[in-house]
């Protein structure tokens, strides 16, 4: 396995890490994706180790939290082997306590996350949202005292967008808070937009992106393709209304290119899709989920060799869309792409 710093932090972090949305089973959208048990998350887990991912990810949210109760599980006696990150900001209830990021909701949710995960510290603590009724100062003000506490050892975000990014570190430098090294991205081979703002963003400011739904909320698992119907025990029929939208021509545009380098290298379509992102700016890790264990020996297949820059520039071309404004004129016009040349050139674009 490669490690990777996380952002312009100290902490390395395994190129592909596990996602446990899939332990518990609980509630109706994020407890939907698996009914994984304390059992069989501690043999996902054994799998994981001896692959070399030490790095977990989860969120109170998810199952209502018997995802980190059972990851706590999965985890308990080998605690210093791995690396534990979870999320809170969304809703675990209806009270007004029970949203945001106020001081007094932070500190609650670090507190239930121990003790559900049954540790003393949470190696990256993030933001699943951003909290627009609660001051950016009063945010860093609670992760500060929670880092200094030893409950945190490194803080995130999760699906911000740039400016709420970019208010939030400049608040950390003026009042001299911790820094966020990492932001959790949708970001996947049929959804690129974090390329245009974030991941520029990310370069300049020290942010190590972690990925989550790489395969494109299970679009690219090799099961979809042009002419293809979905299988009838596919998580797709309950939850794609929640996922990031992506049109059929678009998505099997992508699957045609997949498919061709499957039959070049051999490889099954999700370990090239996750291989593509392995190789893109700023991406720290990338989270690999799994309901069962054929599943995640297929995605630890993604690592150990490289796609060929022919094969990425025929993924890239495959999957590339037109960039928004204000962006657009950077990816067609000479002029301005002299002054801000994009990240990711578009297809025939020399960078």
């Amino acid at each position: 396995m490669e490690y990777r710093r996380l952002g312009a932090s100290g902490l390395m972090v395994p190129a592909l890490s596990f996602g446990a949305g899939t332990f518990g089973g609980r509630g109706p959208l994020f407890g939907a994706w698996g009914t994984t048990d304390a059992r069989e998350a501690r043999r996902l887990v054994d799998i994981c180790l001896d692959a070399g991912i030490t790095m977990f990810d989860t969120a109170d949210v998810y199952s209502g939290g018997a995802s980190e109760e059972v990851l706590g599980e999965a985890i308990k006696g080998r605690r210093d082997q791995v690396i534990v990150s979870t999320k809170t900001s969304l809703p675990m209830g209806d009270g007004p306590g029970d949203a945001g990021s106020s001081r007094s909701r932070l500190i609650r949710a670090c507190e239930d996350a121990l003790r559900r995960l049954g540790t003393d510290h949470l190696d990256l603590f993030q933001l699943h949202a951003f909290d627009a009724g609660t001051p950016v100062e009063e945010v860093l003000a609670a992760l500060d005292a929670l880092v200094r506490a030893g409950k945190v050892r490194y803080t995130g975000v999760s699906n911000f967008s740039g400016w709420q990014v970019m208010k939030s570190l400049a608040a950390a430098e003026r009042h001299g808070r911790p820094r966020y090294v990492a932001h959790q991205v949708y970001y996947s081979l049929i959804g690129r937009d974090y390329e245009w703002e974030l991941m520029p963003l990310a370069l300049d400011q020290g942010l190590g992106a972690i990925v989550w739904s790489p395969l494109g909320w299970g679009r690219l698992t090799g099961k979809v393709r042009r002419g293809t119907p979905l299988p009838p025990g596919s998580r797709l029929h309950r939850t794609a209304d929640h996922g990031p939208p992506v049109s059929d021509e678009h998505l099997y545009d992508v699957v045609d290119a997949l498919d061709e380098i499957a039959e070049e290298t051999g490889r099954a379509v999700p370990q090239i899709a996750l291989n593509w992102l392995l190789q893109r700016p700023t991406v720290s890790s990338v989270l690999i989920g799994a309901r069962d264990e054929r599943q995640l020996r297929q995605n630890l297949g993604a690592v150990g060799w490289s796609l060929t820059p022919e094969q990425v520039a025929k993924l890239d071309a495959a999957s590339h869309r037109p960039a928004p404004y204000p962006y657009f004129p950077y990816e067609r016009q000479e002029g301005f792409a002299r002054l801000n040349p994009p990240v990711i050139p578009a297809p025939g674009r020399a960078a």
